[in-house]
């Protein structure tokens, strides 16, 4: 059993934490807001007051934060998870953020005789919680291997694609095929819909389809009932797919539907629904199609 550190206890950062204590492993863990983590102390978690106290008793320190600018808040400055860190640790960066910010990071913690991996994962709260997440891992190989069976102990699919900043590639573009699925989804429905079809029967045909990827048969029912808290949010969901397009200027890949998928985020944005699940650009549609819910 690993002695762990866990940097980010949300929604999926405490849903991973379980899982690794359910595992057997010792975690110490941190979140800015400690109240959200008390189900994970009373459960066994120990606590650290800050990203370095969690580095500095862990042998490998996962991270899972919002976005680049998170990640740096965590990891940079005297309390940084950094300043924890030392010869023959391990950092496992599970947030989705620029590959470039996680090559830059990663160089920082070798530095501090540390390494890093970026390993961001696919899958919503409900796929983690039934053991069938799958984690994507970019960095040395050699330590891949050492980290490889604690995040089996996450999800059953672990893939190891490249140097540091390749997982987060695929990860993005993973994501990016989220926003354009659900906006197609969302298009079949309205126009289902307006020829006279209960919503309730289309997205019914269509979650048991051939179009039905595991992503639309449990997103799709979020347009018929919003989830009582975003599995993620049209803020969350906006920053990979701006991710994914600054990726495609950097490598000349043009990406039309994540363009356009990418305004009705915008669009829900714009009407006061950034905290809502992204499912919700069925709303924009819908309104644009003269339909209220």
């Amino acid at each position: 059993m690993a002695n762990l550190g866990f940097v980010g206890l949300g929604v999926m950062g405490g849903q991973m934490v379980n899982r690794l204590l359910s595992k057997g492993h010792t975690v110490n863990g941190y979140n800015r807001t400690r109240a959200k983590a008390q189900w994970l102390i009373d459960k066994g978690m120990k606590w650290g007051d800050s990203p370095r106290a969690v580095a500095s008793t862990a042998d490998v320190t996962f991270a899972m934060v919002t976005n680049s600018a998170a990640i740096t808040s965590v990891t940079e400055g005297p309390d940084g998870l950094l300043a924890g860190l030392s010869k023959g640790k391990i950092f496992v960066d599970i947030s989705t953020v620029s590959p470039s910010v996680s090559r830059a990071l990663a160089a920082k913690v070798r530095e501090k005789g540390a390494d890093m991996v970026d390993s961001p994962v696919s899958g919503s709260v409900i796929t983690l919680q039934e053991g069938k997440l799958s984690v994507m891992v970019g960095g040395r190989r050699e330590t891949f291997e050492r980290v490889k069976p604690l995040l089996l102990d996450i999800g059953p699919k672990v893939t190891y694609v490249g140097d540091n900043g390749l997982a987060l590639a695929m990860k993005i573009a993973v994501n990016l095929s989220l926003a354009v699925q659900m906006m197609a989804f969302s298009e079949g429905v309205l126009l289902a819909e307006k020829s006279g079809i209960a919503r309730e029967t289309a997205v019914d045909v269509l979650t048991h389809s051939a179009v039905a990827s595991p992503m639309i048969q449990y997103r799709g029912p979020f347009v018929l009932q919003q989830p009582e808290e975003a599995w993620f949010d049209v803020n969350m969901m906006q920053k990979d797919m701006l991710l994914a397009m600054e990726l495609g200027r950097q490598l000349d890949v043009p990406l039309p539907t994540t363009a356009v998928s990418n305004e009705f985020l915008t669009a829900a944005r714009g009407m006061g629904m950034a905290k809502l699940d992204f499912a919700v650009v069925f709303d924009v549609l819908a309104r644009m199609s003269g339909i209220s819910k």
